[in-house]
């Protein structure tokens, strides 16, 4: 394969993926062959894409576009030396002399400007040119906004295929997540029925072993298919979250009260200083598992036999709800900050828990709009926070 047909092969494969060829004319590209025909001061202009064998006119200014064979095409000399052309008399000019366009087999062209449109890879697929049936004096403003408007027709090309793309891929996105769901709901279920055997079978057993070697083997048998369910309800909130939440006004202070009952058993509820927390719009199930585990994690990151110093509170930040949880724990090395929101991520497995927790704060928080992290806080410990969208219609 010599250059030239490995040209016509790579533009042919780029004009499939633009997928410009077929359906109706982009209204985008018509308005600027309209704008370049008024730059010019001509009343034709055309964007040319090409094929191995045609010139595709696929938006054009002043006339019916068609498609060509590449032997009646002007343009292709632009395409070929991927340089710019611009002549006041296209019949007067031996590389266009005996062309159709300029013979008045098609049309009568004299003057005649063309710029290669290049894609961001460098190659060039097609044309913009502008022409008339009379002469002009090509001048430098029009010749520098052809070149200006050739760049912003790759613009459109290449914002459609980023916006078809993204609608892809949200697609695929939305059919991941729910066979995710599915899946993690069905491997629940499927783990969850023995697991209650299990348990209900230790429950029994508990009551006729009085060996205390026994019965502590028992007990430890039962934490661990504890454990185990939690595990398991955790993948399965991870599996099921991320979808769009609700659009209900959440009221942050009570959820996070609520969050503090469940914690009653391991944390004293005098040791959370909590300040103004905001309504936001979203699911209060969700937030309300963002707060819970945000202060477990705070209290079970806290050095051994250290009392926990939590703090809870919010603040406007680039008009959007700033969260924290701060806590003078053993705090996270700054290049692990990003690492430990990585589903199974376990940085430190001396503290009990399989990683999930993190992952699935940052899935519900991005499912509402808003982003999370954590930073160092000052005198020691850690600031983890998550940023939610400025509710206007709720009281704050």
């Amino acid at each position: 394969m010599n250059a030239t047909d490995r040209d016509d092969r790579q533009r042919e494969l780029v004009l499939a993926t633009y997928g410009v060829l077929s359906g109706p004319p982009r209204r985008e590209l018509g308005a600027l062959v309209d704008l370049a025909a008024q730059v010019a001061g001509v009343p034709f202009a055309a964007v040319n894409l090409f094929s191995s064998r045609f010139q595709h006119q696929v938006a054009t200014f002043g006339f019916d576009g068609e498609d060509s064979p590449l032997e009646d095409s002007m343009c292709r000399l632009v395409v070929d030396s991927e340089r710019a052309i611009m002549v006041e008399d296209a019949a007067r000019d031996d590389r266009f002399a005996d062309n159709p366009w300029t013979t008045g087999q098609i049309a009568k062209v004299k003057y005649y400007g063309s710029h290669p449109l290049r894609t961001p890879a460098g190659l060039v697929i097609g044309t913009l040119c502008v022409f008339d049936n009379d002469t002009h004096r090509v001048t430098p403003e029009a010749a520098r906004g052809l070149s200006l408007l050739a760049d912003r027709v790759v613009d459109v090309l290449e914002l459609e295929l980023a916006s078809r793309r993204l609608g892809e891929a949200n697609v695929r996105l939305t059919t991941a997540n729910d066979r995710l769901e599915h899946f993690a709901g069905q491997v629940s279920h499927d783990l969850k029925n023995p697991l209650t055997s299990v348990s209900l079978s230790l429950e029994a057993l508990e009551l006729d072993v009085t060996d205390p070697y026994h019965l502590d083997t028992v007990a430890r048998a039962r934490r661990g298919v504890d454990r185990m369910n939690g595990m398991i309800s955790d993948l399965l909130a991870f599996a099921s979250q991320g979808v769009a939440p609700g659009d209900d006004p959440v009221d942050l202070a009570v959820e996070l009260g609520s969050a503090l009952d469940d914690l009653a058993g391991r944390l004293a509820t005098r040791s959370v200083a909590v300040g103004d927390l905001p309504v936001v719009r979203g699911d209060a199930a969700q937030l309300r598992s963002v707060l819970m585990n945000l202060v477990d994690n705070a209290v079970k990151f806290t050095d051994d036999g250290a009392d926990p110093e939590i703090e809870v509170g919010s603040r406007v930040v680039a008009g959007r709800q700033r969260i924290e949880v701060r806590d003078r724990g053993r705090g996270v090395p700054a290049d692990r900050r990003e690492r430990i929101f990585a589903p199974l991520a376990r940085l430190d497995k001396t503290v009990e828990g399989v990683g999930i927790g993190l992952a699935t704060c940052r899935r519900i928080v991005e499912a509402h709009g808003g982003t999370m992290g954590v930073e160092e806080r000052d005198g020691g410990g850690s600031v983890f926070w998550f940023e939610l969208p400025v509710a206007d219609d709720v009281l704050g």
